[in-house]
């Protein structure tokens, strides 16, 4: 990609870029894929995106659809080639047509990411309560795990009706041969279930556990030629128990039968505990981070461009919006939820201008405190960008995406803010 700059007076500059045609098509690519996220589109084998779409939802062309996603998306790339980093994201414009195998050129005006310094570099100092399991946790834990194994247990003793189960001992035999298919010492049975003909069902109502009865039914039938006739079944039906579905109690030999891999009961609930330990564990040092970097805001000293507010606003609603939409809550009802228009602007406003004070303060620190990153401080910003996938091939793709600056940004605030509370003064006080 071939770029030039100029500087304008009001400190942004203006960028000119040349995209070869495999600039051009690499972006028509990842904007293809992005499509597809959206779309909830899934690959399949030996298609594209694009035959995909045309075959789902009737796209011909799917490159005109996502031209302007896959302009944006040529824009980082420029941004990596000068070392930019934006203070928010520039919207670029066609010098040339944008299409596939061909160069392109666009231009955009892009404005540095400011720098602001802090009142006080000194460690902040927060209050905590101590870190505690609740034990309610757990318990709630093993039951939600009981209710997920519910079994068949003995319930009081009464007259079989509409929709009961209970244990049934069962003979049939038609023409004088047993049907072994149907025969049974003991079963259990659900009324209302089509498991057996209506009148097989008539003659159980009002059966007791301990009655037995003997009776025959007729059902339709096939013979080895496909032709149907009518079939006489003889039946003696024995009610053993009433039953119903129950959560079971948890002990030793219920764990080796159904999850034997963790020995005993105890061996279950320490299990349960540890992993709720652990995450209520990162829940907590997460709330420390958070205190500490907005006792650091508070430092922040300087004026926030209008510009950068309003793009920043701009973001948090569309992902906003994303989030709720996927929750499957009217936008409309959830302004509602906030207590309104008025009520939610207000909350907009302090959550961007918090988002942003914290960010610019916590890049104060890094540069106030000369630190530097490390391959492992690369990787941890990748993990939490993509839990669960490999933080080398999420930066490779990173930089491939021209998207370097981004990460780089998010691991030095990252860093910084691990350095933050490293070095805080926590004070932790019993509630």
């Amino acid at each position: 990609m071939k770029i030039s700059q100029r500087k304008l007076a009001n400190g942004s500059f203006e960028i000119t870029a040349t995209a070869s045609p495999a600039d051009v098509d690499a972006a028509f690519d990842q904007a293809h894929f992005t499509f597809a996220e959206q779309m909830g589109l899934r690959p399949e084998p030996n298609k594209t995106v694009a035959q995909v779409a045309e075959a789902k939802m009737g796209i011909k062309d799917l490159d005109t659809i996502v031209q302007n996603q896959a302009l944006e998306a040529l824009v980082p790339y420029a941004l990596d080639k000068r070392s930019i980093v934006p203070a928010f994201p520039p919207e670029p414009r066609l010098r040339s047509e944008l299409l596939r195998g061909q160069p392109c050129t666009f231009e955009f005006i892009v404005t540095p990411k400011p720098e602001y310094e802090l009142t006080s570099y000194e460690p902040v100092h927060i209050v905590v309560p101590p870190f505690q399991l609740d034990e309610r946790a757990v318990h709630e834990q093993m039951e939600k795990l009981a209710h997920q194994h519910l079994e068949w247990q003995t319930a009081e003793p009464r007259a079989i009706g509409e929709g009961d189960a209970f244990l049934l001992a069962l003979e049939c035999s038609a023409n004088g041969v047993r049907m072994e298919g149907l025969c049974t010492p003991g079963r259990t049975y659900m009324m209302g279930k089509g498991l057996m003909p209506e009148p097989f069902e008539k003659e159980l109502v009002g059966m007791k556990p301990g009655d037995t009865k003997k009776f025959s039914f007729d059902t339709p039938s096939v013979d080895e030629n496909d032709n149907e006739f009518t079939q006489q079944i003889d039946c003696e039906v024995t009610i053993l128990e009433m039953q119903q579905l129950a959560a079971p109690e948890i002990t030793d030999a219920w764990v080796e039968k159904n999850l034997p891999g963790f020995g005993t009961a105890a061996d279950l609930r320490a299990s349960i505990a540890g992993n709720l330990e652990r995450e209520a564990r990162n829940q907590y040092e997460d709330y420390k981070r958070q205190l500490v970097v907005a006792e650091l805001g508070k430092r922040f000293k300087g004026t926030i461009d209008d510009a950068i507010y309003a793009a920043m606003r701009s973001t948090m609603t569309v992902n906003l919006r994303s989030s709720v939409q996927q929750q499957g809550i009217r936008w409309e009802d959830y302004i509602e939820q906030q207590g309104g228009q008025t009520q939610f602007d207000l909350m907009l406003m302090r959550q961007t201008r918090d988002m942003l004070v914290q960010g610019f303060a916590l890049d104060a620190l890094y540069r106030h405190e000369k630190l530097t990153l490390t391959e492992e401080d690369w990787d941890y910003a990748c993990e939490t960008m993509n839990p669960g996938a490999d933080p080398k091939l999420t930066r490779k793709q990173m930089e491939q995406q021209g998207k370097t600056f981004a990460l780089r940004e998010m691991a030095e605030r990252f860093k910084a803010n691990r350095y933050l509370i490293e070095h805080a003064d926590i004070e932790i006080v019993e509630a």
